[in-house]
């Protein structure tokens, strides 16, 4: 039976993006996106929940998020789920669970990147697809 891992979210940029490199000299970009979910309550009260998710991107798509990406833009990713096991001193273990971006779309008006002094050339790459297997 086949299986599916997809994830789909359109949010803003938290904080600006941590860019590393491993070891091996690939890029690595970790960045945090929020959504909003909104609700009635059973009084018919209007209320509102945030999700904060954890981001990694990888070579050219880490490029591309280290060099568009900041804080309070607008972004449509779609990706996959990974969790990773972190191991602590003393045997404690951590779970940490990401997406891992595939594909990332900036949503923010051309005048937003303007004033950011980023070039019209530039932004005609701003839909990216990354062909990294990850």
């Amino acid at each position: 039976m086949r299986t599916v891992n997809k994830v789909i979210l359109i949010g803003n940029i938290t904080k600006d993006p941590i860019i590393k490199t491993t070891e091996g000299g690939k890029k690595v970009a970790l960045y945090n996106i929020a959504t909003n979910r909104y609700y009635k309550t059973t009084d018919g009260e209007q209320k509102s929940e945030s999700e904060f998710h954890n981001c990694v991107a990888w070579g050219a798509l880490a490029d591309q998020i280290e060099k568009f990406v900041t804080k309070g833009k607008l972004v449509y990713l779609e990706g996959r789920l990974k969790t990773r096991v972190i191991e602590k001193e003393g045997g404690e273990r951590i779970y940490k669970t990401e997406v891992v971006t595939g594909n990332i779309i900036f949503l923010n008006k051309r005048s937003d990147f303007d004033e950011a002094g980023i070039s019209q050339d530039d932004t005609n790459i701003l839909d990216i697809d990354s062909d990294d297997k990850f």
